[in-house]
C-alpha cells in the first residue's frame, strides 16, 4: 500500500512539474515571438534605401554601368513578410555590391571613385553580417542602412565631380607638360659604370 501511495504521489508531482515546464516554455515562446515581431517591425521601418540616382551624372552612368544599375535595382526591391526575407535580401545585396568593382567605366576608374565603392561594399557587407547574427542588433542594421544611403550619395557626388573636372579644357601645352613629368616615358641614359639611369 505504501508503494502504491508513493507511486501516486510521484506521478502527481511529475504531472505538476510537467505543467510548470510547459507554462514556462509557453511564456518563453511568447517572449521570443514578441522580440522577433519588434525586431521585424524595426528593420522593416528602417529598410529605406535611396535607390534612384541623385544627379544627372549618376542617371546617365547607370545606362552604361550595368553593375551600378543592378545594385540600385536590388535596393529598390523591399522584402516583405518575414525576417528571413530581409536576411535573404541582405545576402543578395552583398553579392550584387561586390560586382561594382567590375567593369567600372573608364571615366570613373579613378582612386577616389574606387575608394567610395570600397566604402559602400564594406557597409553593405557589414549589414549582411549583422542581420545574420543569432541576436540581431536591429538598431545597428538600421544605422548601417542610413550609412549606406549616405555613402551612395557621396559616390554619386564624386562621380559628378569627376565628370565636371573632365569638362574643364586643358590649357595650351598642358598635355606636353604631363608627358614630360611622366617618369615612364623618360629617356634612359647611361651613367658611370655603364648603369642605365632615368632622368
Amino acid at each position: 500500500m505504501k508503494n502504491i501511495l508513493s507511486c501516486l504521489l510521484y506521478i502527481l508531482v511529475f504531472c505538476f512539474s510537467c505543467q510548470d515546464n510547459n507554462q514556462k516554455r509557453l511564456a518563453e515562446n511568447k517572449k521570443e515571438m514578441a522580440r522577433k515581431e519588434l525586431l521585424f517591425s524595426t528593420i522593416e521601418k528602417g529598410w529605406v534605401f535611396y535607390d534612384t540616382p541623385i544627379n544627372e551624372t549618376a542617371e546617365t552612368s547607370i545606362k552604361t554601368w550595368t553593375e551600378l544599375r543592378m545594385f540600385l535595382e536590388e535596393l529598390a526591391k523591399k522584402p516583405k513578410k518575414t525576417l528571413g526575407a530581409f536576411q535573404q535580401k541582405a545576402s543578395v545585396l552583398s553579392k550584387t555590391v561586390m560586382n561594382l568593382n567590375n567593369n567600372i567605366p573608364l571615366e570613373f576608374d579613378k582612386p577616389q571613385i574606387k575608394s567610395r565603392i570600397a566604402v559602400v561594399i564594406t557597409k553593405v557587407r557589414m549589414m549582411d553580417l549583422y542581420i545574420h547574427l543569432d541576436k540581431i542588433p536591429a538598431e545597428k542594421v538600421v544605422q548601417l542602412i542610413s550609412e549606406i544611403n549616405r555613402e551612395l550619395a557621396t559616390l554619386q557626388r564624386e562621380m559628378d565631380k569627376t565628370v565636371e573636372k573632365n569638362k574643364i579644357p586643358l590649357e595650351e601645352g598642358e598635355t606636353e607638360l604631363k608627358q614630360m613629368l611622366d617618369s615612364t616615358r623618360a629617356i634612359p641614359t647611361t651613367g658611370p659604370n655603364n648603369v642605365i639611369t632615368i632622368e
